[in-house]
């Protein structure tokens, strides 16, 4: 990962690289601010590697993180690890007391942020916004001459990442050469047909680039080599430069997608070139994909939906067509294990012995790319392995056909429903709901919260929910007021703490 753009670079490709914004860290004289090749990305990787360099940072040494939402997270990590170094990549979303904690778990040699830090966490900072008392800034590093590429053992950590952090504090994932680029990059980097990148494609990513999701795509998207590559930092660019450079694969955040649908309902939507739309990090809920697929004038538009985890990568693979979705299919099913690469099985939460297919139960999966650690943390990660099985933390089924249907996360189960069902069939019977969340705790009903533009129609409601299981009175907020993670998932705990005061839930939380 080093030297990739280096590699790609010398391919003389003719893929051009198009950014809804500048750089944040990019220095005079690189491109013309939201448009490059890709080797002037090569030349911005091995120029970063000279500041990190300079900064303190050498083999072997973790390299923190943490600035605003921008496809630079990947650059610097590509300048990390070409100077042996490991980067760790963490979301400027995350709120001050969860970084601390972070970076006390990491301590960093080197903290490259767009934030004022805490103090003492790590050796030297690298300050790319206001000036921090005892830091480097840019221009104290700039020139740095940049050192010979640091190879690395396959089993060595390459990267850490975290997890969205949806149930407390992220866990910081550890994956090496092997898990992440062996594993999972090469398997993305081969012009599958119909699915697979082709030279004449137009590849847009709207993403958290801070997650590992964004650093295993950019391993196999450049090799791959289209003719465009587009990389939005903010979803709410999308009607501009999709505008100007249409997409003819497009890969977003599931609230990206949500959020896009009154832009798809336009006569001049940018995603009318799409033929491939693809999804991971979170479960998709119909609506938006519905939406997606009819606003491409393409004859026949594909979904691809991934449901994996930052620990193992994606484990199972979803294709949806316009005529299957206006079938209303079930969205809780995520297809089946990707062949020969992901092996899944349902336990009984209790005895962990195997339930019958059919039958709901705690999934466990069994893959190669599965990461090596948590840092800070061993103890928990250790406490999630059963032998070669890794515990989800995810209830579902497996079905006769050996598809996974999902139903919830354990620490949100209710009993005697799916909130993801049931979250399912609100969004589909009420198009005026951008989104519903159903969260549950002791002694009271399910809580139906639904994010919404306007007033909620007390009767239509009333109509919408007659047959599902009974929940108490709804709460209407605006997208803003719910409380939600770098990936746009909901951080449901906190979003329960904020409506009753308590965070108990059913579930026992044992394998977050």
């Amino acid at each position: 990962m080093g030297t990739l753009f280096d590699e790609v670079a010398a391919r003389d490709p003719h893929t051009t690289v198009h950014l809804d914004r500048p750089f944040d860290i990019v220095p005079p004289g690189f491109g013309s601010g939201v448009d490059y090749t890709v080797p002037q990305l090569a030349g911005l990787v091995r120029e970063a590697s000279g500041w990190l360099y300079a900064a303190g940072a050498r083999r072997g040494d973790r390299v923190a993180v943490v600035k605003r939402n921008h496809y630079d997270y990947d650059l610097l990590a590509c300048a990390a690890v070409r100077i042996g170094a490991v980067p760790a990549l963490l979301s400027g979303h995350l709120a001050d007391d969860v970084l601390e904690i972070l970076l006390k778990r990491l301590d960093p040699a080197v903290l490259v942020t767009d934030r004022v830090p805490p103090t003492g966490l790590a050796r030297r900072v690298l300050a790319l916004g206001p000036p921090v008392p005892g830091a480097l800034t840019l221009d104290d590093v700039r020139g740095s001459r940049a050192p010979a590429p640091r190879r690395r053992q396959d089993d060595d950590p390459l990267v850490v990442n975290h997890t969205s952090g949806t149930t407390g504090v992220p866990k910081l994932v550890v994956h090496t050469t092997r898990t992440i680029v062996h594993r999972l990059a090469r398997f993305e980097a081969v012009r599958w047909p119909v699915i697979g990148v082709r030279r004449d494609d137009v590849v847009a990513n709207a993403s958290s680039y801070a997650h590992g999701r964004t650093f295993c795509w950019t391993a196999s998207v450049f090799c791959l080599a289209p003719r465009r590559i587009v990389l939005l930092s903010d979803p709410a660019s999308a009607s501009s430069v999709l505008a100007e450079h249409p997409p003819t694969t497009l890969e977003a955040l599931p609230s990206a997608y949500v959020r896009w649908q009154p832009l798809a309902a336009r006569p001049d939507n940018p995603f009318r070139d799409v033929r491939l739309f693809v999804s991971t990090y979170d479960a998709m809920h119909p609506p938006a994909m519905r939406a997606m697929l009819h606003a491409s004038r393409r004859k026949r538009p594909l979904w691809m939906q991934g449901w994996g985890q930052t620990e193992t990568g994606p484990l199972t693979f979803r294709f949806l067509t316009r005529r299957a979705l206006d079938r209303s299919p079930d969205a809780r099913d995520l297809g089946r294990p990707v062949p020969g690469r992901t092996r899944l099985r349902v336990v009984d939460p209790t005895t962990f012995t195997p339930v019958p297919r059919g039958r709901p139960g705690l999934v466990l999966a069994r893959t190669a790319a599965r990461c090596v650690g948590y840092v800070g943390e061993q103890d928990r990660w250790e406490a999630k392995n059963t032998g070669p099985w890794w515990n989800t933390g995810d209830l579902g089924v497996l079905t006769r056909g050996g598809a996974v249907r999902l139903l919830d996360r354990e620490v949100d189960a209710v009993p005697g429903l799916s909130c993801l069902e049931v979250e399912d069939l609100v969004e589909d019977r009420l198009p005026e709901v951008v989104e519903c969340v159903v969260l549950g705790t002791p002694g009271r009903r399910p809580i139906p919260v639904l994010v919404m533009s306007g007033p909620l129609d007390p009767m239509v409601w009333r109509r919408a929910v007659s047959d599902l299981p009974p929940m108490s009175e709804p709460h209407v907020l605006a997208w803003e007021d719910v409380p939600r993670t770098a990936t746009g998932k909901v951080r449901r705990l906190d979003l329960l703490t904020r409506l009753v005061g308590s965070a108990e839930t059913y579930g026992t939380g044992r394998w977050t």
